[in-house]
């Protein structure tokens, strides 16, 4: 199978995986908002170890600290960016549908760096690629919770719930190509591929994640601890840099 095929299976995959997330909440409605603590706290450690773990580390291996550093201001800038604009446009958030527009358009947002990790981690040497891979999908399983739990307060139907959760993660389709084309094009690239990638990845969970798990208190600590600690396991096991 040509490589670009491989990526592109990959990226579909995960963002398959945000929809898997949906299906507990279309089994057991509002029930699954119990869920909601961990889950923060489990995004939170999943993503911070992969953004360390299998992003900057690899980065700062392969790359110069001035390649490193333009890389990592890049895409904590762009994604700053993005992220002040969409909430420029949804205003506040007061009632249940607006909630969920706009868990539905962070989400969105959040996704494209998560392609680009996903691109550039495949284009890295080693086993850093399946890292990165299993840990996107694997958080990817409670955002596409998260975001069902939104929409089903606000009304949306099953079908919403289900599309709308699988929408938000489609941005890494075109941006693990988009990366993966990069770095194949140019090797110098992948270490500022990598940092952009990471450093965006980060200021998702510093901004983002942490604030909203916050009032979870002890179950998010719990969801950090039990994500973060597999997310070490998995890359003792892979020799992924750690």
């Amino acid at each position: 199978m040509p490589e670009i095929a491989l990526v592109t299976l990959v990226a579909v995959a995960t963002v398959l995986a945000t929809g898997l997330g949906a299906l507990p909440v279309l089994a057991v409605g509002e029930r699954a908002a119990r869920m909601a603590p961990w889950l923060d706290g489990l995004v939170i450690g999943v993503m911070g170890v992969a953004a360390v773990a299998g992003l900057l580390r690899p980065a700062i291996d392969e790359g110069t600290p001035v390649a490193v550093g333009a890389g990592a201001v890049a895409g904590a800038a762009g994604l700053w960016w993005a992220r002040r604009r969409l909430l420029q446009h949804e205003g506040g958030h007061g009632d249940d549908a607006e909630r969920a527009r706009l868990t539905v358009g962070v989400l969105f947002v959040h996704s494209l760096p998560e392609g680009l990790a996903l691109g550039s981690a495949m284009a890295a040497p080693g086993s850093v690629g399946a890292f990165v891979v299993l840990a996107i999908a694997a958080q990817n399983v409670p955002e596409g919770t998260a975001t069902a739990i939104a929409l089903l307060r606000a009304g949306a139907s099953r079908r919403a719930q289900v599309g709308q959760a699988l929408l938000t993660s489609a941005p890494q389709v075109p941006g693990a190509l988009l990366a993966w084309v990069a770095v194949d094009a140019v090797g110098a690239v992948l270490p500022v591929s990598l940092a952009a990638a990471g450093a965006a990845m980060l200021l998702l969970v510093v901004v983002d994640l942490a604030p909203a798990a916050r009032p979870g208190g002890v179950r998010s600590l719990a969801g950090v601890v039990l994500g973060g600690g597999a997310m070490l396991g998995l890359a003792h096991v892979l020799q992924a840099p750690a």
